[in-house]
């Protein structure tokens, strides 16, 4: 009898930090958050999303104002339609501006909203028209050995070799 009872004490231990393991997997992946706050949806178009993906959290001032909902394409603007949910605690004005950004500097995307100064808020399905694509460390290399090879191939400016005068 007394060996039963300390299985079901220990079989219980091991479940309670299996529970334990899998939350803990689950917020690191950024799969589950638990946020019981109000929210309101609010769309933004970005050129070029990068590696942005759904749940990214969206940051102003670093404080976590929202989630990326759902990314799409728009096939009459070639964009990408980002949905986002705001809380409803945080109210930004309606010209505020969104920009995807990156934690470090290989670290996961997510968007950063920057407040505007008009007086009207954002309310529910508004529109940010003011955003900044991701910048694509890709391009950035490639435009820099462009740019190199370009200098080198470019011949030097006038004069004679020893550089003094006839």
């Amino acid at each position: 009898m007394q060996k039963s009872r300390h299985d079901v004490w220990v079989g219980l231990f091991v479940l309670i930090g299996a529970a334990a393991v899998l939350f803990l997997a689950l917020k690191a992946g950024n799969l589950l958050s638990l946020n019981f706050d109000e929210t309101y949806p609010v769309v933004a178009k970005f050129d070029n999303i990068g590696g942005l993906k759904a749940r990214a959290a969206v940051k102003s001032a670093g404080v976590v104002v929202g989630r990326v909902e759902s990314i799409s394409f728009d096939d009459k603007t070639f964009q990408a339609k980002v949905a986002m949910q705001m809380q409803k605690k945080f109210a930004f004005p309606k010209d505020s501006s969104a920009k995807i950004l990156t934690a470090g500097l290989l670290g996961e995307q997510y968007i950063g909203v920057e407040p505007g100064a008009a007086e009207k808020n954002m309310a529910a399905g508004d529109v940010i028209t003011q955003t900044q694509s991701a910048v694509v460390l890709e391009n950035l290399i490639s435009q820099f050995l462009f740019n190199k090879a370009a200098d080198g191939a470019t011949p030097a400016a006038g004069g004679s070799k020893d550089g003094a005068k006839k």
